[in-house]
């Protein structure tokens, strides 16, 4: 309805009533209609009602929102509304998320580079996705970016594109930015060269850091952002960069304490057996300098190649295990890691873990979190873990194919047993829910 339409119903609204009474009928339908022309203004909403009502748009939605009026354009170009982006880049026959057209994105680029602060780019599993992430990157010569986010929805594409054309397009944006505090490149060709490029021009804002399976980054590159950027509190990274000089840099007195790191255990090469050892003395250090780091380890590794692991006392706090581990490791953690949170055992094989989980339920006085699938514990050793986790345990999700009925206990009546002791009521889970 046109505006100057809605301001001849109001003012037939407003005009003096007639001697006679109208019906009852017509009274009501002109206030719907006066209801409906209030509504329907659309325009007269204050700016900041408008970008609220914008930050909730899907983009595709906002841009055709841009073209009602001249306010809501207007709107659509306030500088607040650019401070978050995600370039989602895909090729249609492969992806099932809606790509960022392309005329959009060099409008951006044109118009609102320099007011984007917290971007992210989605990419399917195509090299053209990827290659048109930096393809933009590159094109973001005047940017203020804080944070940044390079995300593959399937297989890491990022690594099919061309290492030289890949760093000099995140380059860019390290060097122009010189206020990055959160970075998240894992999967990519990032190396140690251009890690040197972000400390130069970073250091004294980034704090958070992922970057695992970055096979072009090596000790000395990770050592390099921890002497400098005194600020990191969130770091992960695979466990074949992590050194006792880098746990010493973050014990060092002049950094801030480590609030999170993540170490994900994997073949650096297929087949590899043997693993460096981390020295006790650099683990103590790191938890006496950030007593409250959480220390997270994920694990998909082959049996034979654990050996490493374990064998002094280790500060893990959460421990996941992707394959399938022995009882030798388990009893290992049970030993050696008095700090452990929370425990996922995705798979063990056909030895009962009943020893195994009890001394961890003894030794392991934090662990409130457990997950178990694909092995086999006894109902009795079940319901004697929990009754001495006791109620702390706030996770309890085991798959009831893992508990073997014993002379006690049958599957029906342990999570009788079991409930008595969370102070809840709980079941074995029919699938895994971590």
């Amino acid at each position: 309805m046109k505006r100057n339409n809605l301001s001849a119903v109001n003012k037939v609204i407003r005009s003096p009533p007639a001697v006679k009474q109208p019906k009852r009928g017509l009274c009501t339908s002109l206030r719907q209609t006066h209801m409906l022309s209030v509504l329907l203004d659309w325009g007269t909403l204050p700016h900041h009602v408008i970008l609220q009502i914008f930050q909730y748009l899907p983009l595709i939605d906002r841009a055709r929102a841009s073209s009602v009026c001249r306010r809501w354009n207007e709107v659509f170009h306030i500088p607040e509304l650019w401070r978050k982006f995600e370039f989602e880049l895909n090729q249609s026959a492969t992806s099932y998320f809606k790509s960022t057209h392309p005329d959009l994105i060099q409008q951006i680029i044109k118009k609102h580079a320099a007011h984007l602060q917290y971007v992210s780019f989605k990419v399917d599993s195509s090299t053209e996705s990827a290659e048109a992430a930096c393809d933009i990157l590159s094109q973001l010569v005047n940017c203020s970016i804080q944070t940044l986010g390079l995300i593959s929805t399937a297989k890491p594409s990022f690594m099919n594109v061309p290492k030289s054309h890949f760093v000099s397009a995140l380059t860019v944006v390290f060097v122009n930015s010189k206020s990055l505090s959160s970075i998240k490149i894992e999967d990519t060709p990032v190396d140690d060269p251009s890690l040197k490029i972000l400390v130069a021009n970073n250091s004294d804002t980034l704090r958070l850091l992922k970057m695992s399976s970055c096979p072009h980054v090596s000790s000395d590159g990770i050592l390099c952002v921890a002497d400098h950027c005194q600020g990191l509190r969130e770091l992960a990274l695979n466990y074949y960069i992590l050194s006792d000089e880098l746990l010493l840099a973050l014990s060092s007195e002049t950094h801030v304490n480590l609030e999170h790191l993540r170490i994900d255990v994997v073949s650096e090469n297929p087949g590899q057996i043997k693993f460096h050892s981390i020295k006790k003395h650099s683990w103590d250090a790191l938890i006496k300098h950030s007593p409250g780091v959480n220390v997270v380890m994920y694990f998909f590794l082959y049996e034979e190649e654990f050996e490493t692991f374990f064998k002094e006392e280790t500060p893990v706090t959460h421990l996941y295990f992707g394959r399938s581990v022995s009882r030798t490791i388990l009893g290992r953690i049970g030993l050696n890691c008095p700090r452990l949170i929370e425990l996922v055992v995705c798979a063990n094989g056909l030895q009962p873990l009943d020893s195994e989980l009890i001394r961890i339920a003894e030794r392991c006085k934090n662990l409130t979190a457990l997950g178990l699938s694909e092995c086999e514990v006894s109902c009795s050793a079940f319901v004697e873990f929990v009754r001495l986790c006791g109620r702390r345990l706030t996770q309890l999700s085991v798959m009831e194919e893992v508990l073997v009925p014993d002379d006690r206990y049958t599957q029906d009546e342990v999570h009788t047993e079991v409930s008595k002791h969370l102070g809840r009521v709980w079941f074995p889970d029919v699938m895994p829910i971590w």
